[in-house]
């Protein structure tokens, strides 16, 4: 398992992962490749490439290609978090969930409801610097791939309280 410095930095795009996990399964990849390969657009393409650069996991390869098309490959500090990241990516492929129904929070909650059940306000104080908003889109998108599971205390207020389902329990197996 990654450290959760880590796993904050490589959930802080929803396509980080994905993109780690797509270098390392090719041994390196053209922006192109990963465009056509990933789907998304080139902006966040771009983005995401710089995000992994900035970390250090992901850096230009310019003994290979056409200067103004380098190929992108993993640097040695980023060959744990790659390979981190094929672990989860294919255990998402096998639960058939696509990347974009994985929003930017999705790995960070599985891996704070791993171990127990929480409250909304708990697992916000726990993922900052997480918006309400955010969280809350996020929980409602993990309900609807049945990754998560909401239960209604009865108390007065009543509390909802969010866990992980089996699907969600294989993922965080994945992230041990």
């Amino acid at each position: 398992m990654v450290v959760e410095e880590e796993l904050k930095r490589l959930t802080a795009g929803r396509w980080l992962a994905p993109l780690l996990a797509h270098v390392a399964a090719e041994g390196g990849s053209r922006f192109a490749v990963m465009l056509a390969r990933l789907g998304l657009s080139r902006s966040a393409l771009a983005a995401s490439l710089a995000q992994l650069q900035e970390a250090g996991w992901l850096r230009r390869n310019p003994g290979h290609g056409h200067p103004l098309r380098p190929e992108y490959v993993l640097t040695p500090a980023g060959e744990p978090i790659a390979a981190f990241a094929m672990k989860v990516m294919a255990q998402r492929e096998r639960l058939g969930i696509e990347p974009a129904r994985m929003p930017r929070w999705s790995l960070p909650i599985v891996a704070r409801l791993g171990a127990e059940s929480a409250r909304f306000s708990a697992l916000r104080a726990s993922l900052p610097p997480v918006t309400p908003r955010a969280l809350s889109l996020t929980l409602k998108q993990m309900l609807s791939t049945d990754l998560v599971d909401r239960a209604i205390e009865d108390e007065f207020p009543p509390i909802a309280i969010y866990g992980l389902t089996a699907r969600g329990r294989a993922l965080a197996a994945a992230m041990r």
